[in-house]
């Protein structure tokens, strides 16, 4: 055994040996690092879920702008997102190799920080022209001004945003994902609040509507950093590691990785993200309480989504250190753990979704005559969700797993066949050209899951299997 791996195993980082043992010893390494990612996850899907209900309570078109406008600004999001995303296997993959090496650590966070900084400005130049970028793509013109509305304020808090995704990724990547939850936790409470004082016009503030909202969202983006940056200099298992020392030093070589690694990976998650944010656009094509309906149902599975997003966001953790360390039986038993807990927790949730359906859509809206419609027409895309739960789980999983093993190439493609070639036409040949409108765009939607779900494991098993020499996604661990 080299040096890094004695390193990694008296750190509890590695889970030596084989058999039953060692599966389960996987289990528990996966899952005391997964339940804060998966709380934390949750604590997002909270801010954006006050947001729905808040937003559902004003009226329903203002929901229906705003849901457009965070179309918009998602995928902008994931366009900085791809080389924050690649930190947490760059990072995990040092320490695989080379547990001590602090420097490395550092200039990987600080290069994150300067591809924050290079991209924020043009990014946030697309958003202030939401409204008329929905106009192009045929959105019904009340809609595009109230998402533009929506985002004259929100579009300044993707810097700090992307900000919060960087410190996040170098806290996850060193085994401390704690800090996170209990930013989330905070800015749960802080953009409630913000919700209340600023769509409503409580505490003394402005009833502001649509720009309320978007402003309480902005300044949650910039809370979440500042309170990430005060965690990372006071606890002493993160300050050690001076991330902020020397930052205007430049590391090319960790820069360009950056860029070479994340950039597949945000395209991947781009393909996947934007082609529901396409199914948005085509259900504005439908009518507001289309728009209205689908925002309800796809918040519901982004909930239960959470979950096994944070186990796979475990799972890059986990197979990156096998992989830095040489240990491709290590890489396959952490891959296939993390996809098992999330299929048994999909498994749950679809049965959830398909028994109280009705119930859970009138939590978002009152139950009035005013609201059956849109009631009605939320339960039955709900009830497609239960359907793709399980592919949904392992889709990601699978895809986080292969992030661990350096591998962003080949999902990048994987993501685009099956969302683009395979789900979209099926959502557009159903909802419009059968005229299956809003039920139509769901099955595709579910469709291109599956597809998805079957390629990265198949990609996965093909990766680590034990007679496969050729593949150079793992790495010798350093002398």
């Amino acid at each position: 055994m080299s040096d890094a791996e004695l390193d990694l195993a008296d750190a509890g980082l590695r889970v030596e040996g084989s058999g039953r043992q060692a599966w389960l010893a996987e289990a528990r390494e996966l899952l005391r690092l997964a339940w804060p990612l998966v709380l934390t996850q949750l604590g997002q899907m909270a801010v954006m879920t006050t947001d729905v209900l808040m937003l559902g309570r004003l009226s329903k078109e203002a929901l229906a702008g705003a849901a457009l406008g965070n179309t918009v600004f998602f995928f902008t999001w994931l366009l900085g997102l791809g080389p924050c995303a690649a930190i947490s296997p760059m990072i995990a993959h040092i320490r695989g190799a080379r547990p001590n090496d602090r420097a490395g650590v550092r200039a990987v966070v600080r290069m994150g920080f300067w591809t924050v900084v290079l991209l924020s400005f043009p990014l946030v130049g697309f958003l202030l022209l939401t409204r008329p970028l929905l106009l192009l793509l045929d959105q019904q013109p009340a809609l595009a001004a109230a998402a533009g509305q929506f985002m004259t304020p929100l579009c300044w808090g993707l810097p700090p945003a992307l900000g919060y995704q960087v410190l996040r990724n170098y806290t996850t990547a060193l085994g401390k994902p704690n800090s996170p939850l209990w930013v989330a936790l905070g800015t749960i409470a802080f953009n409630a609040l913000g919700d209340y004082a600023l769509i409503f016009g409580h505490f003394g503030f402005p009833k502001l509507g649509l720009v309320g909202s978007g402003t309480a969202s902005a300044c949650s983006y910039t809370f979440s950093f500042a309170a990430m940056a005060v965690i990372v200099f006071v606890v002493p298992d993160l300050r050690k590691y001076r991330i902020f020392r020397r930052f205007s030093r430049p590391d090319w070589g960790k820069f360009a990785e950056l860029f070479r690694l994340g950039m597949p990976i945000g395209l991947t998650m781009i393909f996947e993200a934007m082609l529901f944010n396409a199914s948005t656009l085509l259900m504005g094509t439908f009518g507001t309480t289309s728009v209205a309906a689908h925002q309800v149902a796809l918040n519901v599975p982004s909930i239960t989504f959470m979950v096994p997003l944070g186990v796979a966001m475990a799972a890059t953790v986990r197979v990156a250190l096998a992989a830095g360390a040489g240990d491709r039986r290590g890489v396959r038993r952490a891959g296939y753990t993390a996809i098992g807990i999330s299929a048994v927790f999909m498994s749950l949730c679809s049965l959830v979704l398909e028994l109280f359906t009705r119930q859970i859509v009138e939590l978002y809206f009152p139950a009035t005559l005013a609201n059956a419609n849109v009631i009605a027409l939320a339960a039955t895309f709900l009830k497609v969700a239960a359907a793709f739960q399980i592919a949904d789980g392992i889709q990601v999983t699978a895809a986080l797993c292969l992030r661990g093993l350096k591998d962003a190439r080949m999902p990048m493609w994987i993501a685009a066949a099956s969302y683009w070639l395979a789900g979209f036409p099926v959502c557009v040949g159903l909802g419009i050209g059968a005229g299956m409108q809003g039920l139509g765009v769901w099955i595709g939607l579910a469709f291109a899951l599956l597809v998805a779900a079957t390629s990265m494991c198949w990609r996965f098993n093909s990766l680590s299997r034990d007679d496969n020499r050729a593949v150079g996604v793992l790495e010798a661990p350093a002398e």
